[in-house]
């Protein structure tokens, strides 16, 4: 009998975990909650929330599923892996305990001053006056993030006192986010990129490294988004880079969790910066991230599930094989994101695009005749090639060819190394 698998989310990120998985000749069957429309071509999905995490267990028991892999922040914050395991559930990703690395930044940032993995200095506050006061100290830009989660979009880089003003009085006395604490941060300079690893307590084994797009319009101008594209690998990254990275970040953060009694059992997600002073932390999230996950698990030629079954259960990981091509996805999104949006528009082309052009539905719907937007992302075409360039000319030519008047793109993506 081929396994039965459960995904848990419904954007982009959990497409390409979908994806992957459908290419694993063991898994006969996959589920996913709640899912998308893309999703459905290649999965059953089921109307259960990310959060309900008695539906989701019970669901896994009826069904008797092998193994669960959990895609979105949220559901670890809210305890899902601890309740699979303690009724005897396989399921990959973090404890609610270890998943604070994400969801509070405080947390993530006294733990890398506890155990000297370099990071941007920083101070939390709880009161705006007393925040505001720091501010007006230091110089700017000025990195104002808001503690908890935050959907992505907790990070703002004020450039001014003004800016820094009306975003910490959103943050701490309109509580845009929920009630909470603001982390103030010294602004670093230099490339970013994110180094996601399959961790298992102390032992950490890296995926191929890739870098996101943050802002919203070409140039990396505009307010911060969720992602709107991404690409891999990175050349400006050199091999005194990705050994750093791995033996000062991401090596001694895995075994600080272990020493504080929260063991990482996952993926840990590394975003970092090259600075002058070296590889620096921006920030920790506990799982996969979106959109670099659309262009890192397409390159990964190993059998996924046997690599989620190895974290899950403690056994020895197989060797993780990647491939030698470079890929680049751009995101489509709704006109007014990361602002608001008007869902409903008709999306057509998808059915005619080239062999070896991937389409990670992000925020869709199903309709009569194909597929209607439904979400501030929506889609995330990607491309490999021989490299970036013929990568990102494949990738780009696809979006291109997909018809609907209420979506946006970046042409942009990978310009600083193309």
């Amino acid at each position: 009998m081929g396994k039965t698998v459960l995904v848990i989310g419904g954007g982009g990120r959990e497409h390409a975990i979908v994806d992957a998985i459908s290419r694993s000749p063991q898994v006969e069957k996959i589920y996913c909650a709640p899912g998308n429309a893309g999703i459905a071509l290649q999965a059953e999905c089921v109307a259960i929330k990310d959060t309900d995490v008695e539906a989701l267990k019970a669901f896994a028991v009826e069904k008797g599923v092998d193994l669960t892999v959990v895609g979105p922040e949220v559901s670890l914050a809210a305890g899902v892996a601890d309740a699979f395991r303690a009724a005897g559930l396989r399921i990959y990703g973090p404890g609610k305990a270890a998943a604070t690395i994400e969801a509070s930044k405080d947390f993530a940032k006294a733990l890398m001053a506890k155990y000297n993995v370099p990071t941007a200095a920083y101070r939390t506050f709880d009161k705006y006056e007393e925040a505001l006061e720091y501010v007006k100290k230091g110089s700017f830009p000025v990195v104002l993030k808001y503690d908890g989660l935050a959907a992505g979009k907790g990070v703002v880089i004020p450039e001014t006192l003004e800016e820094a003003d009306a975003t910490l009085k959103d943050m701490l006395l309109d509580d845009c986010f929920g009630h909470g604490k603001v982390v103030v941060e010294e602004f670093l300079t230099g490339p970013e990129f994110s180094f996601m690893c399959f961790v298992n307590g102390k032992e950490v084994y890296p995926m191929e490294l890739s870098q996101d797009h943050k802002r919203a319009y070409e140039g990396d101008k505009g307010p911060n988004t969720g992602g709107m594209g991404a690409y891999s690998p990175l050349p400006f990254i050199t091999p005194a880079d990705y050994e750093e990275a791995m033996e000062k970040v991401m090596k001694p953060v895995a075994a600080a969790m272990v020493a504080e009694g929260c063991p990482f059992t996952g993926t840990l997600y590394g975003g970092l910066m090259k600075t002058a002073d070296g590889v620096k932390v921006i920030e920790f999230n506990c799982r996969f991230g979106d959109p670099e996950t659309e262009v890192v698990l397409p390159r990964l030629e190993s059998d996924i599930y046997d690599v989620f079954s190895a974290i899950a259960d403690g056994t020895a990981m197989p060797e993780l094989k990647w491939s030698e091509k470079a890929t680049m996805g751009f995101v489509m999104a709704s006109k007014g994101y990361p602002g608001s949006y008007e869902k409903g528009f008709a999306i057509k082309g998808l059915d005619t695009l080239p062999e070896g052009v991937r389409v990670f539905h992000m925020g869709t719907k199903s309709a009569a005749d194909g597929f209607v937007t439904a979400g501030g992302r929506v889609l995330m075409v990607v491309a490999s090639g021989k490299d970036l360039k013929e990568a990102h000319d494949k990738a780009l030519a696809a979006v291109e060819s997909i018809e609907c008047e209420n979506l946006f793109y970046r042409r942009d993506i990978g310009w600083r190394v193309m």
